[in-house]
């Protein structure tokens, strides 16, 4: 269990961090990004929950808030192409991919298939989990520019990837039981 007592630690001030295993990486490092956008991605998500009124809907999503910082552990923990979870290595694990593969098969079911690209708007909770959804893809693009240097657990990568497609099947339910999706129009304004 984590116990902090003291915030700052001052070990960062020039400009390096710890990782898991006790190595001391550059802030600037591609891991670090990933990790930081992964943060972002959560603190994203916990906006959007504020303003999610259907209670199932809300558990899924604290649900992905927590997994987010195992998340963000898995990728602070170097490895060498065993990323098999350990009493000390957090892991994210091909069972939380399926697991989120079926919740947005279960979202979608009701939902009619697209016929054009959606922008990112809509009232409340839409709007957010669309913001989510886009910091999700960055935290994703940070996390597969870090594993071009670094070994990262796929089924890591595999689930960021995942997680956007369940923010915006998510935000397109939540739109279609009230104000709809906000369709693309291309060329309108010419």
């Amino acid at each position: 269990m984590v116990k902090l007592n003291k915030i700052y630690t001052r070990t960062g001030d020039a400009g390096m961090t710890g990782l898991v295993d006790g190595s001391r990486v550059s802030k600037a490092d591609a891991r670090m990004a990933a990790i930081g956008d992964v943060d972002e991605a959560n603190s994203a998500i916990g906006v959007a929950l504020q303003h999610v009124a259907d209670p199932a809907h809300a558990a899924l999503l604290s649900r992905i808030q927590n997994e987010l910082f195992d998340l963000g552990a898995d990728l602070a923990t170097p490895g060498e192409g065993d990323f098999t979870p350990g009493e000390m290595e957090l892991r994210i694990t091909a069972s939380q991919v399926e697991r989120l593969e079926r919740e947005i098969d279960m979202l979608n079911e009701s939902l009619a298939p697209l016929r054009s690209f959606i922008l990112p708007a809509g009232p409340g909770p839409i709007a957010l989990l669309h913001l989510a959804r886009a910091v999700v893809r960055r935290a994703e693009r940070s996390a597969v520019a870090a594993a071009r240097d670094v070994a990262l657990n796929p089924q890591a990568l595999a689930y960021i990837n995942r997680l956007s497609d369940h923010l915006f099947v998510l935000a397109r339910l939540i739109a279609s039981r009230g104000a709809g999706d906000v369709l693309w129009q291309p060329g309108a304004t010419r």
